[in-house]
């Protein structure tokens, strides 16, 4: 005889999980974020609402891991900025993938809401920072500093006002309110963008 095999309520969990998580960046698509709630998610995902708050509190939260778990699915590990040992080519690649997905509808919809929510909500637009875009920025302050050592940056530079530059008018700096906005920041982007970084 066979011995009944115990339901793995871990892979079951895990699969509601992800149904989840799938269907709160279906909805969002489809509906924008206004009209997102958590019964929708919950009908979509084939759950009971009490699934999706026994893990999170609120809708933002449920789209915010769901937005994560798409970042971690499409980089499948670590990713790092290229480092080919040209610098402009590096940056140029980087920032068309930059805007290839920026005009995914996969990534678009979820970002702009959230980014959007971040605003009226400190503790989601804190967690949307530290989570999502932090990260992203410190790849780009190793890669510049990469360059710097190489000789193909000026070493006065501050990498993290540098990558501003460069990242600023996709990312929109206005998402970015844990930094501080002041006329010594907006001074040194001046002088910064008419030196450039290349060596002297």
């Amino acid at each position: 005889m066979t011995t009944p095999r115990t339901p793995d309520s871990t892979r079951r969990s895990e699969r509601s999980r992800r149904a989840i998580l799938d269907a709160a960046l279906e909805l969002v698509g489809e509906t924008g974020y206004q009209k997102l709630t958590i019964e929708a998610i919950a009908a979509r995902a084939g759950v009971g609402k009490q699934t999706i708050y026994r893990w999170w509190p609120s809708k933002a939260s449920v789209l915010l891991d769901a937005f994560l778990a798409l970042g971690e699915d499409a980089a499948q590990g670590e990713y790092e900025l290229p480092d080919t040992g040209d610098l402009e080519a590096d940056l140029k690649s980087v920032l068309r993938a930059t805007v290839d997905e920026l005009n995914s509808p996969v990534y678009d919809a979820p970002a702009r809401a959230l980014a959007a929510e971040g605003v009226v909500n400190a503790e989601l637009g804190a967690q949307f920072v530290s989570l999502v875009l932090e990260p992203q920025l410190q790849l780009y302050v190793k890669r510049l500093r990469a360059a710097q050592e190489a000789g193909g940056a000026d070493p006065g530079i501050d990498p993290r006002i540098a990558l501003e530059l460069l990242v600023g008018p996709l990312a929109h700096r206005w998402m970015l309110r844990t930094l501080p906005l002041t006329h010594e920041y907006a001074d040194a982007v001046v002088e910064l963008a008419l030196r450039g970084i290349a060596p002297r």
